[in-house]
C-alpha cells in the first residue's frame, strides 16, 4: 500500500550482522548479510550516491539488539524518495515548498511583551536581510495576522531556484522546511550560512524565550531539542548528498 511507511514498527530485533553497499545497475544498495534492503513498498533500495549509501549503511550498522526505525532519519528520506508515497511530481514539490514562505516561521512578529519583539528582531532580520540579499528579493516581515505580504517576484525566484534541485534533493528540502516551518532558515541551513544548531533555535526563538523566563521541563524540552536537530542535520545532509553528482567522481576515475 502506498502508505508503507506507517506499517512500520517503530522497533524490531535486529536481525543481521554485517552491513555493506554494492553498486548496482539503479545506484548504490545496501546489503544486510546477504540480504538486499527493500523500501517499505518492496522496491529495491538504490541511492544515487556512494557517500549518501555509507551514511544510511552507517545508520543500520549503529543500530543495536534492537532496530530504532524513528531514529533513521537517512533511511526514511531515502524511502521517501523511492517510493514517493504522496505520488507527488517535481512541481508540485516546489510549490509545496514555496507556499511555506507565506506562514513563514521568521516573517511572523509579535508587538507584545516587548522583550520577545526584540528578540525577534535582533535574531530574526539578519536572516531575512541575508536570504533578501543572496536570492535578489523583497520579504520583509509582519505583526499582523494574516503575516506580511510576500511579491510574487519573490515566490517566483524561489521557485526557479529549487527547480535546479533534483527530485530526491527536493524530498530532503521539504523535510527541513516542515521541520523548522521555514522556508528561510531552511535555505540558510542548505546554502551553509548558518549551523543546524542556530537554524534550530531561531525556528523555536519563542519557546526558547518563554524558557529562559519561565523554566522549562528539562527532559521534555531537552528531547525536542535533539530530535529536531537530529532532523535538520539528517535532512541538510541528505541534500548534501543527494546533490553532489557522483558521476563526476567516475569520471575522474576513468581518466
Amino acid at each position: 500500500p502506498s502508505e508503507g511507511l506507517l506499517f512500520l514498527p517503530p522497533e524490531r530485533k535486529r536481525f543481521y550482522q554485517n552491513v555493506s553497499i554494492s553498486q548496482g545497475e539503479g545506484g548504490f544498495e545496501i546489503n544486510l548479510d546477504h540480504r538486499k534492503l527493500k523500501t517499505p513498498q518492496a522496491k529495491l533500495f538504490t541511492v544515487p550516491s556512494e557517500a549518501l549509501a555509507i551514511a544510511v549503511a552507517t545508520e543500520w550498522d549503529s543500530q543495536k539488539d534492537t532496530i530504532k526505525f524513528y531514529t533513521m532519519h537517512l533511511t526514511t528520506l531515502c524511502n521517501t524518495a523511492l517510493d514517493n508515497p504522496t505520488q507527488r511530481n517535481k512541481v508540485q514539490l516546489i510549490c509545496a515548498a514555496v507556499k511555506f514562505l507565506e506562514t513563514d516561521t521568521i516573517c511572523y512578529r509579535v508587538e507584545e511583551p516587548a522583550a520577545l519583539a526584540e528578540l525577534q528582531k535582533n535574531e530574526w532580520d539578519p536572516i531575512i536581510a541575508w536570504a533578501e540579499d543572496r536570492y535578489n528579493v523583497a520579504i520583509g516581515s509582519s505583526t499582523s495576522i494574516t503575516g506580511p505580504n510576500i511579491p510574487t517576484s519573490t515566490k517566483d525566484t524561489f521557485i526557479s531556484h529549487l527547480a535546479s534541485y533534483n527530485m530526491w534533493a527536493l524530498q530532503g528540502i521539504e523535510y527541513i522546511i516542515t521541520q523548522l516551518k521555514s522556508l528561510i532558515l531552511s535555505m540558510g541551513l542548505i546554502d551553509r550560512h548558518i549551523t543546524v544548531e542556530k537554524a534550530v533555535l531561531l525556528s523555536r526563538l519563542e519557546e526558547e524565550y518563554q524558557i529562559q523566563r519561565w523554566g522549562s521541563v528539562e527532559w521534555a524540552h531537552n528531547y525536542d531539542l535533539c530530535e529536531l536537530r537530529a532532523r535538520a542535520a539528517a535532512g541538510t545532509l541528505f541534500v548534501h548528498l543527494c546533490s553532489e553528482s557522483s558521476t563526476v567522481k567516475h569520471k575522474l576515475l576513468q581518466d
